[in-house]
């Protein structure tokens, strides 16, 4: 321990890496009840705290040492830091990273003078292959997490916490892969601040420092989830094992929802943007203390932010459900259009999120729909009672991974038994009864076919809805729309429709 701490105290961070601000976040301390701070480790150069573990562990290295090379596995941030340090005092950079590795940190390894080589499909297959090639060229291994100086580096965070915050701090959380970071942060925490509780944080489909815990030696785990493709590691190391068993007070395990509403909640006070994997610490931040109810002071950690954009658009989707705003739900109700005005007043105001319906013919219509909760997560049970006690079939998919990945986006298909069906992509203004006056709006003798609505957060609500309207009522039905005054396209003939949604008769 006092080693440690030595190490830490006089780690050579800075020549790299720069002292990140441990900023508020008002909205989410408002919600909690309680002074919530973000260290915005997003800020570093290489945007993650791995630089200070890099730079402080090239920085002891000789002339000699260099002069070898180095080798390092990573699936993105360590790489980055190790590449930036190893350049910067001449030496050649080698970067074994998953196949799997966002394009993003793989182009940022290059850009920083690393040599990257893509092999395996998760960061254990990297390992392995970069342990070899450092066998077979002499080269020396950086170690991503198990080493001391790593170790050292990583817990200049936590010295800077102890400084950035004068009050007192219940509990500092901290994100786990292979366990550096979170040994670091503990230690100097401890040491300086011995009343404040550390909380290691990891994915529960990537949680090997608990499993060591549990266990009571470090395991490998058979596989491990890569949503937070920063903290999935199979193998806590052996150091990291050590410390954080002494040294941390919990681990706590958070979902992929919980994750994706952690980030949503960094956006809103910071407008940053964070991986998964920077984001977990809030996620387990808000877990922890919705378990233990309080008024003190929690401070998490935000360890990075290299995204690739396209990751956002799940994250999004997953945001609402993980911070308990919206319920996902099957609902069976009799197929006739006053059945679904009459499921939207059994909502009682509440906002519909999502409508996925296709035209069945056999009496039961199953809508996929996602309700708005206005009082989170213990609302969901009262909903679902109720519409049960109004006469519908309810399941709720809102843990149903398969639901949410995909089936979700699979409801419809074609239909039997409907000749006039008109497919109508519509614009509605995005505010509660706009649905149902779009059912008004249909005589009863046009068929509502097919539904689909999913809120994006827009000023307006982009449905695609079918119609079957008979063709001698074709001038009623355009003077209904006309009349709806909702913006409206005829997709009939899009062929994307013809070939995925067109009636076969």
């Amino acid at each position: 321990m006092q080693d440690v701490i030595r190490r830490i105290l006089t780690a050579r961070v800075y020549d790299l890496a720069v002292e990140t601000p441990l900023d508020a976040l008002p909205r989410l301390s408002g919600r909690m009840g309680r002074p919530v701070t973000l260290k915005r480790e997003d800020l570093q150069p290489v945007f993650s705290f791995k630089i200070r573990g890099a730079a402080n562990k090239i920085a002891a290295l000789s002339a000699d040492d260099l002069a070898r090379g180095v080798v390092c596995a990573s699936a993105g941030n360590h790489a980055q830091g190790v590449a930036l340090a190893a350049t910067g005092r001449g030496a050649h950079a080698t970067i074994i990273m998953p196949v799997t590795t966002p394009a993003i940190k793989v182009q940022a390894v290059r850009a920083r003078g690393g040599q990257v080589v893509l092999h395996g499909d998760g960061y254990d297959d990297a390992y392995a292959h970069g342990r070899m090639l450092a066998e077979q060229t002499g080269a020396l291994f950086i170690h991503p997490f198990d080493d001391l100086d790593v170790i050292a580096g990583q817990g200049t965070v936590g010295l800077e916490i102890a400084r950035q915050h004068a009050d007192p701090i219940e509990a500092v959380f901290v994100p786990i892969g292979g366990g550096g970071l979170a040994a670091g942060v503990a230690a100097i925490i401890r040491f300086l601040r011995p009343e404040t509780k550390i909380i290691g944080v990891e994915p529960v489909d990537a949680a090997c420092m608990k499993a060591a815990f549990e266990a009571g030696e470090v395991v490998t785990l058979s596989h491990v989830g890569q949503f937070a493709d920063g903290v999935a590691v199979r193998r806590a190391g052996e150091q990291t094992f050590r410390l954080c068993r002494d040294l941390l007070d919990d681990i706590v395990t958070v979902d992929t929802d919980a994750i994706c509403a952690a980030v949503k909640d960094i956006f809103e006070d910071t407008r940053a943007v964070a991986e998964p994997a920077g984001a977990l610490a809030l996620a387990g931040a808000k877990a922890w203390a919705a378990a233990n109810p309080g008024a003190g002071a929690l401070v998490a950690i935000n360890s990075g932010a290299n995204l690739n954009f396209d990751r956002l658009r799940h994250v999004a989707e997953r945001a609402e459900i993980g911070e308990g705003t919206e319920a996902l739900l099957a609902v069976t109700l009799p197929e006739r259009r006053d059945a679904y005005a009459r499921f939207l007043k059994t909502l009682d105001g509440r906002s519909v999120t999502e409508f996925n319906y296709r035209w069945a013919g056999h009496g039961e219509a199953h809508i996929f729909v996602g309700v708005a909760l206005r009082e989170g997560v213990g609302e969901k049970a009262a909903l679902i009672k109720r519409l049960t006690a109004g006469g519908y079939g309810v399941e709720d998919m809102s843990d149903n991974e398969t639901a949410k990945l995909h089936v979700r986006y699979m409801v419809g298909g074609r239909a039997t038994g409907l000749p006039h069906e008109r497919i109508l992509r519509f614009q509605f203004p995005e505010r509660p009864g706009a649905f149902l006056r779009f059912l008004n709006s249909l005589q009863p003798a046009w068929t509502l076919t097919l539904f689909h609505y999913r809120n994006h957060g827009d000023d307006v609500g982009r449905v695609l809805a079918g119609i079957a309207v008979p063709p001698e009522d074709a001038a009623p039905f355009q003077a209904a729309l006309d009349a709806l005054g909702y913006p409206v396209v005829d997709e009939t003939d899009n062929p994307a429709c013809s070939l995925f949604l067109e009636a076969t008769n």
